[in-house]
């Protein structure tokens, strides 16, 4: 606080986008956020005919989920956001995997239609909030002076994911005859990142 009163508040760095790429949490973001969208696009691609073949759903209740899916996927991007604004985004991003871990596992057991749709949800809900969280987390950790770079740059994961997800799931589905097979890698995958997550948070926070 000065003489007049006043507070002055002490601004964090704000880094280039060549400067946050010489940063591991610049990497550890980005395998974070691959992470969440390869479980949750590949989720996605099958969600319908998941639902007919695990959970014993008609094609008409099926389309009927993918469709509100959609309305999941945007409701959990203003409700994730805004929560993160409490927590902050190195917390809800720990969140995040702790819930899609658990959801994954249970979705890989179930055969119950009503307990699919609703951990379906859930995930997508996630997924949908990975979105809406990574600008601001990114503002956190490397400032606003060349966020929109950097955020461009973080987007590659998106690109990559919207490969990987389909394809890494067709690939388990199609060794192994089942989808839950798919969900226990996908739950694996998301431990990882949790994992990697922790570390974020903790050495940012120190940081």
């Amino acid at each position: 606080q000065t003489k007049s009163g006043y507070t002055t508040l002490l601004q964090p760095k704000s880094y280039t986008a060549a400067q946050a790429l010489k940063t591991w949490q610049f990497y550890a973001l980005w395998w974070i956020f691959f992470t969440n969208i390869t479980c949750g696009i590949g989720l996605l691609a099958v969600a319908s005919p998941m639902a007919q073949e695990v959970a014993g759903m008609t094609p008409e209740a099926a389309a009927s989920m993918v469709g509100i899916i959609g309305l999941i996927n945007g409701g959990g991007r203003i409700a994730w956001s805004t929560v993160s604004d409490y927590i902050g985004r190195r917390s809800v991003y720990v969140l995040f995997f702790i819930i899609e871990i658990a959801a994954f596992y249970l979705l890989a057991q179930t055969t119950n239609a009503l307990l699919f749709q609703i951990l379906v949800f859930v995930i997508i809900s996630c997924y949908g909030g990975g979105f809406s969280c990574m600008p601001a987390f990114l503002s956190d950790l490397f400032g606003v002076r060349q966020l929109s770079s950097i955020h461009g740059i973080m987007l590659t994961a998106w690109a990559l994911a919207g490969i990987a997800g389909p394809m890494l799931l067709s690939v388990i589905k199609e060794t192994t005859g089942s989808y839950n097979q798919t969900m226990q890698v996908f739950a694996g995958l998301m431990s990882a990142a949790l994992l990697l997550s922790v570390i974020l948070k903790v050495k940012s926070t120190k940081h």
